[in-house]
């Protein structure tokens, strides 16, 4: 196929950063002097951000407001973006290739945008991307094709010459549907690798082995 861009999900596809969206609440009340249950995680998972701080104020019998738990939370997600996640092995090297290759890129990202620049910014990475769309603004998430196909139609591409690299079924289920050609990034966050294997155009372990990319990009 002849690509004309590529379209990176940022969390568990680029970046390795999933595990901070599980973590949070352990690392955050590890903060304060307060040591989760073992299951903690599991309780708070499928929470929403004012009913995992509610959870946490009244299990823990917190002496903040909800208000200020949630802050609390968010400071520490920001804190780890800014500060801390790196790149997955073989992603820098990947994206140089991409880039002597011409192939335009850009992130899709369900994370908020100052947190992506910060950093792609302290890993040197921000030059290998001319754009980034998040799903707070364009204003749908990755359960509606809408941020993918605004990607596609920045680069003036279209589905048959755009490529996207995806970790989560969810986004993977909602790009193919769209008729996109998709190629699944292994993480070990989603669970249900089969099924992505089997839905995807092609699929990479991780950007340090990408030969079968290069040839399904390669194929005619």
């Amino acid at each position: 196929m002849k690509v004309k861009c590529a379209i990176f999900d940022f969390d568990g596809t680029l970046f390795d950063s999933m595990f901070i969206w599980d973590q949070v609440g352990e690392i955050y009340l590890r903060s304060l002097g307060k040591e989760p249950q073992p299951s903690m995680r599991e309780d708070v998972r499928a929470l929403s951000l004012y009913q995992s701080a509610c959870y946490l104020k009244q299990e823990y019998a917190l002496s903040l407001s909800v208000e200020e738990i949630m802050t609390g939370i968010n400071q520490t997600i920001e804190h780890f973006y800014i500060h801390e996640v790196l790149p997955n092995p073989g992603v820098i090297d990947f994206l140089k290739q991409m880039q002597m290759d011409e192939i335009p890129m850009c992130i899709t990202t369900a994370s908020d945008r100052y947190q992506i620049e910060a950093a792609l910014s302290r890993c040197g990475m921000e030059h290998y991307f001319d754009a980034i769309f998040t799903c707070s603004e364009v204003g749908h998430g990755k359960d509606e094709p809408v941020i993918f196909q605004k990607a596609m139609e920045y680069f003036g591409a279209d589905r048959s010459s755009t490529i996207i690299f995806e970790d989560a079924i969810h986004a993977i289920q909602t790009a193919k549907a769209d008729g996109f050609e998709v190629v699944a990034v292994f993480d070990n966050s989603e669970k249900r690798q089969t099924e992505i294997r089997n839905l995807s155009d092609c699929y990479i372990e991780d950007f340090k082995h990408t030969e079968e990319f290069w040839e399904f990009a390669s194929a005619e």
